[in-house]
């Protein structure tokens, strides 16, 4: 519910981006490096699978010499206080990307800030406080509302709710194989995933798009246009 896979979509998408890019193209991206944290609960089997697909993933991009210098992933097992100690003031931004209305987004996005970082995220739980007495110039927030989310759901029961085409070509490069290192018993993990969110008219219930990633995914991608611009402006 946090919707790190969400994450995991804009980091294949941005490594596809790398990758199709010229030599001298690439030179002009802005380079980073993504690190996820976090646990599983042992019979939680879809978060299991998210966070296999995040080090296969990295996997993938970090030995790939012509996209590794310019994108890094790493997945910080056992995260916990003392891992937060190291990771927070390290942080230039922060995502805190769950769903409007989950009341997810809590206190970590509190420690990030409170050590000089920015977020990317949507409107929910802390991120709305934190906007409101920080500003909204220390925030890059994408995604629906809380009162969107009926509206959503509806259209989607009714047939409406498309797959922006970048997010397709990630799904399809997910469903090729691309991230499975060769492993059939991950590939079948990671096919069941974007099976269940491209089941349409199910959005917003646990047979489909629970969490409205497919909707929100444009949204994200305009929002870390505006991360990578910002970062890249010394003035």
């Amino acid at each position: 519910y946090k919707r790190q896979l969400l994450n995991c979509f804009y980091i294949i998408h941005r490594y596809m981006m790398i990758k199709q890019a010229s030599p001298a193209e690439r030179a002009k991206i802005q380079k980073r490096t993504c690190l996820f944290g976090g646990k599983a609960a042992p019979a939680y089997i879809n978060a299991k699978t998210i966070i296999k697909l995040v080090g296969n993933i990295g996997e993938v991009i970090n030995n790939d010499p012509d996209v590794s210098p310019y994108l890094k992933v790493a997945f910080i097992p056992n995260y916990s206080v003392t891992a937060a100690q190291a990771i927070c003031p390290a942080s230039d931004i922060s995502e805190h990307i769950s769903t409007a209305g989950t009341e997810a987004s809590g206190t970590s996005n509190m420690k990030f800030v409170m050590n000089g970082g920015l977020i990317i995220g949507t409107m929910d739980g802390a991120n709305i406080e934190i906007r409101e007495e920080g500003g909204e110039d220390t925030m890059f927030i994408f995604g629906c509302l809380e009162t969107d989310v009926p509206g959503i759901k509806a259209k989607a029961l009714e047939g409406h709710y498309p797959i922006d085409p970048r997010l397709q070509r990630v799904f399809d490069s997910i469903k090729k194989g691309a991230f499975s290192l060769g492993c059939a018993i991950a590939q079948e993990k990671f096919n069941g995933l974007i099976e269940r969110l491209c089941n349409i008219t199910a959005a917003g219930t646990w047979e489909g798009d629970r969490y409205l990633l497919i909707h929100d995914f444009p949204s994200l991608l305009e929002a870390q246009e505006k991360v990578d611009k910002t970062y890249a402006d010394k003035a």
